[in-house]
């Protein structure tokens, strides 16, 4: 049985936000996750993501499952030291195993894009 994307979309976001507490310790800068980046670009580009906006990938932004939207992160490649800060405003990565999806600029930024997935070090920042 096959399921349009448009179909699944909200469901999955509505199950990766079942439960989550805003308001927790991690949006106090004291919190930091390890796990594995990814990135999007040119096949979401112009179209809307989960917050409203326009998605534009040359953007420094970023999906998380969690974050509130507006929420400012670092995210540092772990294999090669830089770093990049991106506003939260789109829900995934839908991928088992991986923490947050990259901009094409941020991920370009962080010499992400041609490994395509890397580990990384997300740092908390605050809401702007």
């Amino acid at each position: 049985m096959k399921y349009s994307l448009a179909f699944l979309s909200p469901i999955l976001i509505f199950l990766s936000c079942c439960g989550v507490d805003y308001s927790c310790c991690c949006l106090t800068g004291s919190s930091s996750s390890y796990g594995k980046a990814s990135w999007y670009g040119k096949e979401f580009h112009g179209k809307r993501t989960a917050s409203g906006e326009i998605f534009n990938m040359y953007a420094f932004t970023a999906a998380h499952r969690t974050l509130p939207f507006g929420t400012k992160v670092r995210v540092t490649n772990l294999a090669n030291g830089k770093s990049v800060v991106v506003k939260i405003n789109d829900r995934g990565p839908f991928v088992r195993g991986r923490i947050i999806d990259l901009s094409y600029a941020a991920a370009k930024k962080i010499g992400l894009v041609r490994m395509g997935v890397a580990k990384v070090k997300i740092e908390v920042l605050g809401r702007y």
